[in-house]
């Protein structure tokens, strides 16, 4: 019966240049989603204007107070709070931190877990103290002072800067010498007022997505990502220039390793729900694969072309099942 569904708020938006990409990953959830079990409404935020979407092209402002909404007079209530804002504040904790205020049970993992796999510097220097793999970075704030060579030296060249908290490959560049490091954090601090300088891992990249529940644990076949350009930027990420291969090219023995160090940082982390990880597979000194981890995106994509829908459609598995195992595991 209808008025026995839950209502799902799909949260998209948010106030960072991936404002448009989580809008798409909005609208793939929305039709991924099983309506004959929920009640599903697309909330985009931005800034202080949250707004419920109806299909009609109509909108309904939310009720900050409750998270709720008004619609043929009545007051509408949501169960639940599926949030794939690909940024601020949906991916660092804010949001969470709302929601739990409100007691309303929400898709991702909570404030700090939220905060710190946003953060790659932090994420970096905590995970390695439990033995993960991660490339030497050094972090520099805007209006700091930095020594070019002294980073050249200790990362090598050539490396990368990305803004330390930030994703989409917005503001990211390769560095090839050590005079490209000021114009390559200038781009940087554009998006974020802390920049992370990170040594370059030779290897393939591969991306694999995972979740838990009370009683199992999924992990999905990992992507493997080919791309002609410099790294998997923005245009390789949302504009066609990359192959994706699902699952990797990777021996048995790796591709397990792989599988379990995914579920390894999950536990680690506590996370909740889907979370991605970014992995490059170098070489070791005797030539054995070597794992390690590159980033964590804790509200991964989620259009039908995204990493994490390819790697449930190769794992057998229908999304719509997937989503209700998600939300149904708070309950």
């Amino acid at each position: 019966m209808e008025n026995l569904k839950r209502n799902i708020a799909i949260v998209c938006g948010g106030d960072s240049s991936e404002h448009d990409v989580s809008m798409r990953s909005g609208e793939g959830l929305y039709s991924f989603f099983d309506k004959e079990k929920y009640n599903v409404y697309i909330v985009d935020i931005k800034g202080l204007s949250w707004n419920v979407n109806f299909d009609n092209g109509e909108t309904a402002p939310i009720d900050k107070n409750d998270f709720s909404f008004m619609r043929d007079g009545k007051v509408i209530k949501f169960d639940y709070a599926y949030i794939t804002i690909h940024g601020q504040p949906g991916e660092n904790g804010p949001l969470q931190g709302y929601f739990d205020l409100i007691h309303l049970p929400y898709s991702t993992s909570g404030v700090l877990v939220e905060a710190m796999t946003f953060d790659k510097y932090v994420l970096n220097n905590y995970l390695r103290g439990f033995g993960v793999n991660v490339a030497d970075s050094v972090l520099i704030r805007r209006d700091e002072e930095f020594d070019e060579e002294a980073i050249a030296a200790r990362l090598g060249m050539p490396c990368f800067v990305k803004p330390a908290a930030d994703g989409s490959s917005f503001g990211v560049s390769k560095v090839k010498n050590a005079d490209q490091l000021a114009p390559a954090l200038r781009v940087a601090f554009m998006e974020c007022s802390e920049a992370m300088v990170e040594g370059f891992m030779d290897g393939i990249e591969i991306s694999q997505g995972i979740y838990k529940t009370a009683d199992k644990t999924v992990v999905f076949p990992a992507t493997e990502v080919v791309t002609n350009n410099e790294f998997f930027d923005y245009n390789a990420k949302y504009n066609g220039q990359v192959k994706e291969i699902t699952p990797a090219r990777l021996s048995p023995e790796t591709a397990e390793k792989v599988a379990a160090e995914t579920s390894r940082i999950y536990d680690i982390l506590h996370a909740n729900g889907i979370i991605r990880i970014d992995y490059i597979i170098s070489k070791d000194a005797d030539g054995n694969d070597k794992i390690n981890m590159l980033e964590i995106n804790t509200t991964p994509g989620m259009t039908v072309t995204s990493f994490i829908p390819q790697q449930v459609r190769a794992a057998g598995l229908d999304i719509k099942d997937v989503l209700s195992d998600i939300v149904e595991n708070q309950f």
